[in-house]
């Protein structure tokens, strides 16, 4: 029968640090398994004290966080007199800042999950890409920090949500010539829209490829050429009305079209927030 093999993960946080730092470990020996007993919020002496005993119980390790001065010595002196092996799994390379860059750690469990007025504006910004997203309700336009155009497969909604994360407001609306946009884009300040456009042949070789992964034929209109340059001559002619500044996403990542983005709220005076 083997052995259990049990690591406490003490923390004066959550411990998730100390968690993934173990099982990485663990990974390089024969599988990786081992048994996690888990000591969050370690806030007394009294907590230390249980896990000592827990620990002699079952001839464990102890891996842990603790950036509390008086909990951390209290957990090494303890361990050390009942000969428990306990890591420091943070401390060494606090003590490695503090020599280099000569600044003192705040010692204060769970900063790192403090959740400030950025974190917030993050959270409402993607719900806010999302309840937009596709042109499901127009009524939103008017509370968008930018709007994003253009029709199908033009990477509308991966850059809605990549800058909903800067903490903007942001709506996309497809454009189809067979559907006339809502009547609330043509209703916005000319320098909240950006067009997106992209050669035929990349839209064609993209729209191939998502047929194919729906397992549709790439005869398929959607994929056809004639089909192609259709939209995109109805999407420019949308956006020379609007008179938008337009992006071609054509080999382009997403993160490089947003910095183009983010340089076009910049000139237009947006905050953007990182």
């Amino acid at each position: 029968m083997n052995e259990r093999k049990v690591v406490y993960v003490v923390s004066d946080s959550v411990g998730e640090t100390a968690e993934l730092t173990v099982k990485a470990v663990a990974a390089q020996f024969n599988g990786g398994y081992v048994e996690i007993q888990h000591r969050s919020y370690v806030q007394k002496i009294e907590d230390i004290d249980d896990i000592i005993t827990a620990s002699m119980q079952s001839n464990s390790i102890i891996a842990y966080t603790i950036v509390i001065p008086f909990l951390k010595k209290y957990l090494d002196q303890r361990a050390r007199e009942e000969g428990i092996i306990a890591i420091d799994l943070i401390n060494p390379l606090m003590e490695a800042f503090v020599q280099k860059f000569k600044t003192d750690p705040k010692c204060e469990p769970g900063l790192m999950r403090k959740l400030d007025a950025n974190y917030f504006r993050r959270v409402k910004a993607i719900e806010f890409a999302v309840k937009y997203d596709d042109g499901r309700d127009p009524q939103g336009l008017k509370r968008a920090d930018i709007v994003l155009i253009g029709i199908s497969r033009t990477s509308k909604t991966p850059l809605s949500i990549y800058l909903a994360h800067k903490g903007l407001n942001v709506a996309n609306i497809p454009l189809v010539p067979e559907v006339a946009p809502p009547n609330e884009l043509f209703e916005l300040r000319r320098n909240v829209c950006v067009g997106l456009v992209i050669t035929p042949d990349k839209l064609n070789e993209i729209r191939r490829e998502r047929l194919k992964s729906l397992g549709l034929t790439a005869q398929a209109n959607y994929a056809n050429l004639d089909r192609i340059l259709e939209e995109l001559d109805y999407a420019e002619k949308i956006m020379k009305r609007l008179g938008c500044p337009v992006i071609d996403v054509s080999n382009k990542a997403v993160e490089e079209t947003a910095d183009l983005v983010l340089a076009i709220l910049k000139k237009r005076g947006v905050g953007v927030y990182e």
